[in-house]
């Protein structure tokens, strides 16, 4: 976590480092630290700009729970349904489970110590509320410390009222950020005095007046704030609240602004959270504002503390506090300009989500990752408004659909089945469109294990796309109903219906990332009814195109089908680095399932080099991850067999309890530690070594479906 200058904080998931140095405050802090020593739910509460988020991100970062300190943003988020969602993901949690994401939370937190932050729920405290009470009440080890202008009101809570500046704090501040502007104030001086006490000691505020210091003296500054505050108090200065204050403060800022900076100022308010310079230049560029001018208007608008810039893992994004922000929505709402600016703003996200779907397909993978996490606030405000305007339904279907990718392949399922199932229960004038979502709601529905609605799904798409002669909605209908075979154990509807859908692709010239899974899936089937050599032949082709195109997404999938034949032929070494490249890939884009795949057969690898003793701890790893990925193994006899032998393997050489005390200690790993155990394997020195050819060690009743002996692979891309 680390604090930006104008008082909210941001956060790159569990990162308790110390913000950044922020004036006075030490009662404050030495306050807010004995709250949370005493009480597992503190709210900071103060008036919008007094200071409430850099004053907890400084508190959280002193604090040290076992399992860190996480931040939610809540500001961006505007429908209430999307708050246990945001929890989820400010969490860094991947379920890919149909459980709602409360009970994903309860699940993930139940055994874990940790200080949970949420900022900015006063618009949600309705839903914020029972969240925070039910999370308390159930999560022991858990502390909340919530950031707003109110209370939540629970039982237990403790509040600390975060106050203004005093007067030497607050000359202090100004003095600080106008050196940052290269202007040298004196702190004793008068005019500099007054204009802090005229601000009531806002920190915000006296960060709006900094921002004019380069321009302006501070007697000018002073007489020009003076003028607006007798307009608006009526004569009254002393009755003002600070809230008015600060709209004061705001306003006399708008006011000193040009009329392209006011009206970048509204317009930008259109954003949810960050945006980077280009989505700036195409949502708020022209009429009266040129495209190629929006740069220079921004820099004006940072100078003066409206914007503020940050570093992101997807590249340098610009945001604006949400009190600001508000100021400009209400500009932009008096100009009855919003529809045409929410309009752009769908616009580009749509744009952006079409290009980052065909750049999935490339060295890019990753850089998409990244650009779809951090435009998620954007993309969600983009798809609530296709799908509650009447003529937008049909692109509130093509976004949903378009992110399958983010939803299926980045840990995004449970919410990407909220949007799906929202796009395709309404009507809509496009039926490609619709197809689309339909097919990618079923594929989701797939991926966690719920067979039923995954079906219904994929024969309504199948029967329509049919209707309108859609061959391609048809061949992804086909595919993923032969994927739904794949995982419910009918290997021959798999692979009839996998063979097909694949012909349909070749024949409409499909190519990406769900083609060549479609191949994987294909091999998988083939190996589990005995054919080793055709799967390796159908995933050596899919390796092959992937390292062409830069995939490493399916590529992932495919190591795992290529280790599993190198496992059944006895090539241990060669099975570890192909699921070490698998792990790797999969676990850095947040594919839970393949994650647990490739940990799952590292641990009958393990068990076959002998050390039966690491193969049951990751036996219990895997088996910690599970519970976030749906029915262990898919309920398969197919796939569970592999983890039927390892266990027998392990168990005859530990003996049950030593056996199940290493399975018990596996599952208290979290991820990244049973991630980082797998990976950094290494067979022991004792270890038995296993000689090629096929292993016969499955125990009575366990059926492997391969053939007793298969031809040995040599040389040729397998082997590297």
């Amino acid at each position: 976590m680390r604090a930006s200058h104008d008082g909210d904080a941001t956060a790159d998931g569990n990162l308790p480092l110390e913000p950044d140095r922020f004036v006075g405050r030490t009662a404050e802090l030495t306050e807010l630290a004995r709250a949370l020593d005493a009480s597992r739910l503190v709210t900071v509460t103060g008036p919008g700009g007094v200071g409430k988020s850099r004053l907890a991100a400084h508190a959280a970062a002193r604090s040290a729970p076992p399992d860190g300190v996480w931040r939610v943003e809540l500001a961006p988020v505007r429908d209430p349904e999307l708050v246990d969602f945001a929890v989820v993901e400010a969490l860094g949690l991947t379920d890919h489970t149909t459980r709602l994401p409360r009970e994903a939370l309860l699940a993930h937190l139940t055994e874990r110590q940790l200080l949970l932050v949420l900022d900015g729920f006063e618009h949600l405290v309705e839903v914020c509320a029972p969240l925070v009470a039910e999370l308390v009440g159930r999560v022991p080890g858990l502390r909340v410390l919530a950031v707003g202008r109110r209370p939540l009101e629970l039982a237990g809570e403790r509040v600390v009222a975060l106050a203004p500046l005093g007067q030497g704090e607050a000359t202090e501040l100004l003095a600080e950020r106008a050196a940052q502007q290269g202007v040298v104030l004196g702190e004793e001086d008068a005019d500099v005095r007054e204009l802090c006490r005229r601000l009531d000691g806002i920190p915000l505020a006296v960060e709006l007046a900094a921002g004019r210091l380069r321009a302006l003296s501070p007697g000018e500054l002073l007489a020009r704030f003076d003028d607006r505050f007798r307009l608006l108090a009526g004569g009254r200065r002393d009755a003002l609240p600070r809230h008015q204050t600060l709209r004061t403060a705001i306003g006399w800022s708008h006011e000193l602004c040009t009329p392209e900076e006011r009206l970048l100022w509204a317009r930008l308010s259109v954003f949810a959270g960050r945006f980077d310079l280009e989505a700036a230049e195409y949502v708020c560029g022209g009429d009266g504002l040129p495209s190629d001018g929006v740069l220079d208007v921004l820099s004006e608008l940072l100078a003066q503390s409206v914007v503020v810039r940050e570093e992101t893992p997807a590249g340098l994004r610009y945001r604006m506090l949400d009190t600001i922000r508000a100021y400009g929505a209400d500009w932009l709402e008096a100009t009855g300009d919003v529809a045409r600016l929410r309009r752009r703003h769908r616009d580009w996200y749509l744009g952006l989500a079409t290009w980052c779907e065909l750049d999935w397909f490339s060295p890019r993978q990753g850089e998409v990752a990244a650009r779809v996490e951090a435009e998620l606030p954007n993309l969600r405000g983009a798809l609530e408004y296709c799908l509650t305007e009447p003529d937008e339904t049909h692109l509130g279907q093509y976004l949903a659909g378009s992110l399958w990718f983010y939803w299926a392949g980045c840990g995004r399922l449970s919410e990407g089945r909220h949007w799906l199932e929202q796009a395709v229960q309404l009507d809509s004038d496009n039926d490609q469109s619709r197809l689309k979502a339909l097919w990618v709601l079923g594929y989701v529905a797939i991926l966690q294990g719920d067979t039923v609605p995954a079906l219904a799904a994929l024969q309504e798409c199948r029967e329509e796309a049919d209707q309108t002669a859609n061959h391609t909605a048809v061949a992804y209908a086909e595919h993923r109903t032969g994927c739904l075979a794949l995982v419910t154990d009918d290997m021959p509807r798999a692979e009839t219906l996998l063979r097909s859908a694949l012909d349909r692709y070749q024949q409409i010239g499909e190519l990406n990332s769900n083609v060549l899974m479609g191949q994987v899936e294909l091999a998988m089937a083939r190996a589990f009814q005995g054919d080793l050599a055709d799967a390796v032949k159908l995933c050596e082709d899919v390796r092959r195109v992937c390292e062409d195109h830069g995939e490493r997404w399916t590529r992932a999938y495919a190591l795992y089908v290529l280790a599993y034949v190198a496992w059944s032929e006895g090539e241990l070494p060669l099975a570890r680095d192909l699921l070490a490249d698998c792990l790797g890939s999969a676990h850095g884009f947040r594919d839970l399932l393949g994650s647990v795949l490739a940990v799952e057969l590292l641990a009958l690898v393990t068990a076959a080099e002998g050390d039966a003793a690491e193969a049951a701890l990751l036996q219990g790893a895997a088996g910690g991850m599970w519970p976030s990925v749906g029915l262990p193994l898919f309920g398969s006899a197919y796939y569970n067999a592999p983890h039927e032998l390892c266990e027998a393997m392990a168990r005859e050489r530990l003996g049950d309890g030593p056996y199940e005390e290493r399975v018990r200690e596996g599952a208290r790993l979290g991820r990244e530690a049973a991630v980082a155990r797998a990976l950094g394997q290494r067979r022991p020195l004792d270890a038995v070594p296993v000689p090629h050819g096929p292993v016969r060690h499955a125990p009575v009743g366990v059926d492997m479906r391969k053939p007793a002996a298969s031809p040995t692979r040599k040389g040729g891309e397998t082997a590297g």
